[in-house]
């Protein structure tokens, strides 16, 4: 009996049954134990009671009357087991529906249709918070193989250009056979420029992708600071380019990556630069609000119609005949704005001027002031 025992035990230790038969024996267990302990004293106090008080008859009537009721518990404990088995398996099965549900909703979610979610409809308990936690993940995950995707499909579309110029350039180069040294150093010149214009271009697709994973480590920081630092970096441009910049970089505290927000703030500065006109002016400003940080960059330049402006922060856009970049730029400062305001949870504004020029407004949230410091 003993080894017969040890054997059931290690079978039920090899074989894991399903959360539903553990559940099921569970809540069974604990009504069937309830209602044996319930009838147990219920049969303690009638054998006290028959003890006790005196009775009419002794012998088989009084015989018959205990024998009757021993059988009545037998018969009531096997329904209420039975009803316990039912009632338990059914409450289970209720309970495990939401978890068997987000099972194979996330079995058919794979790398080609994570927009899909589980969207858990319910009372708000533990398993609907778990669903949202999931969701939220399958979000971020979407969000990262998107990035990929754009960054694979812009790499390989803007490379083409510069990579070509360079094979050209060395090609030429090697096919004259009256070249001269000087004619060379000239060819390896431009051919280093071009590797510069792709190091840029990449670096730029880089942020773009990073800024669309959204942000990983939430961290105070001054708006205002993070702007001054990035004006000063930009004074020598502005000089060369014969551009004003007016600053007026009040303290302004906010939520994010720092690191994020000084690409952000470089590209709107640069941006307002780049697309400027000689002794034209760019203003830059913080200022902060209840539950707002904001930054905004006013700039002269050519005009730009209202039909126009959201395809300035699309990547690598047209407008008319001419992209929407610079020598130095490659049509992704805008694009890399906004994917860096969206990533923040940031509203972001952009209105044309009359006069020529753009105005670009960013709303951070904001935080107290002596959290940073």
């Amino acid at each position: 009996m003993k080894k017969l025992r040890e054997k059931i035990m290690l079978l039920f230790q090899l074989r894991r049954h399903p959360l539903r038969v553990q559940l099921t024996a569970l809540y069974a267990g604990l009504f069937v134990a309830l209602v044996a302990a319930v009838l147990g004293v219920s049969g303690l106090l009638v054998d006290h009671s028959v003890q006790v008080a005196p009775g009419t008859s002794i012998g088989s009537h009084r015989l018959v009357t205990i024998h009757n009721f021993d059988a009545l518990p037998a018969i009531v404990g096997l329904i209420a087991v039975l009803i316990a088995l039912w009632l338990s398996w059914m409450i289970a099965g209720r309970f495990l529906r939401p978890l068997r549900t987000m099972n194979a909703t996330a079995r058919e979610i794979s790398a080609s249709n994570l927009h899909r979610r589980l969207a858990l409809a319910g009372p708000e308990d533990e398993l609907s918070e778990l669903g949202r936690t999931l969701d939220d993940l399958f979000g971020r995950l979407d969000a990262s193989f998107e990035s990929q995707r754009h960054f694979v499909a812009n790499a390989s579309h803007e490379l083409r250009t510069p990579l070509a110029g360079q094979r050209t350039l060395l090609q030429v180069a090697l096919a004259d056979p009256d070249a001269t040294a000087e004619g060379l150093r000239a060819t390896c010149e431009e051919a280093l420029q071009l590797g510069e214009q792709q190091e840029r271009l990449i670096n730029s697709l880089l942020t773009l992708a990073t800024s669309e994973r959204g942000v990983e480590q939430w961290t105070p920081f001054d708006l205002g600071e993070v702007t001054e630092n990035v004006l000063l970096s930009r004074a020598h441009e502005a000089e060369r380019r014969g551009i004003r910049i007016n600053a007026r970089a009040a303290a302004a505290p906010a939520l994010g990556d720092p690191i994020l927000v000084e690409s952000l703030v470089s590209n709107l500065v640069d941006n307002a630069l780049r697309h400027n006109v000689s002794g034209g002016n760019v203003e830059v400003s913080t200022v902060a609000a209840p539950g707002r940080a904001t930054l905004s960059v006013h700039n002269t330049g050519p005009l730009i119609s209202s039909d126009e402006v959201e395809r300035l922060f699309q990547p690598l856009q047209q407008i008319g005949r001419e992209r929407v970049s610079h020598t130095n730029g490659h049509g992704l400062g805008l694009s890399i704005v906004r994917a860096i305001a969206q990533a923040h949870g940031a509203t972001i504004t952009a209105i044309p001027r009359s006069e020529g020029g753009l105005d670009v407004e960013v709303k951070f949230t904001s935080v107290r002031v002596d959290v940073i410091t």
